[in-house]
């Protein structure tokens, strides 16, 4: 499975104006969030341009940003919350034992045999480390299973694969809950 170079994938959010001087404050969802500005123009969930950063400087936990485009403050107040996206194509290639947790939704989940047992519906993450969500083929429901090398050997882009040796405990253990 090669990845859809041109999906759009999130890699900030607007938080509001900052000042009355165009100045826009911009949360980064990237590992170093200072690379949320390496992409060019940050674009909408259509892929229309929203922010096209020119300058930055950090704040609390956000950026301060003079964008290319201007913005009174109520506008930018108004646009709150937007998910600022970047195509795929622009992120930087991943090595070997990484990827983009848009990479692994939707791939098949294989516990053994060459039939899927269901499919990654998301990653989450509640503070301590990535789950991957995955939708039994045989009940639709979902179950949580760790996204550790032990409990998820094998993720296979190029096939669009993962392998979870032992997802009848993880199953077991989601119904008992």
């Amino acid at each position: 499975m090669s990845a859809d170079e041109n999906r759009l994938i999130v890699v900030g959010a607007i938080k509001g104006a900052h000042g009355v001087r165009g100045e826009v404050r911009v949360k980064s969802f990237t590992a170093l969030p200072e690379d949320v500005f390496g992409y060019g123009a940050l674009l909408d969930e259509a892929g229309k341009p929203v922010l096209t950063p020119v300058n930055t400087k950090p704040g609390k936990d956000h950026f301060i940003v003079r964008p290319k485009e201007q913005k009174q403050k109520e506008e930018w107040d108004a646009l709150k919350g937007t998910l600022l996206h970047v195509p795929r194509s622009r992120l930087p290639d991943t090595e070997d034992d990484e990827f983009y947790i848009e990479d692994l939704i939707g791939l098949s989940v294989f516990a053994g045999g060459n039939e899927p047992a269901g499919m990654v519906r998301a990653v989450q993450n509640f503070g301590a480390d990535d789950l991957l969500e995955i939708r039994l083929k045989d009940r639709g429901a979902t179950i949580l299973v760790p996204f550790t090398l032990v409990d998820v050997p094998t993720v296979d882009l190029a096939s669009g694969r993962v392998v979870i040796p032992d997802l009848t405990t993880w199953a077991e253990q989601d119904e008992g809950d």
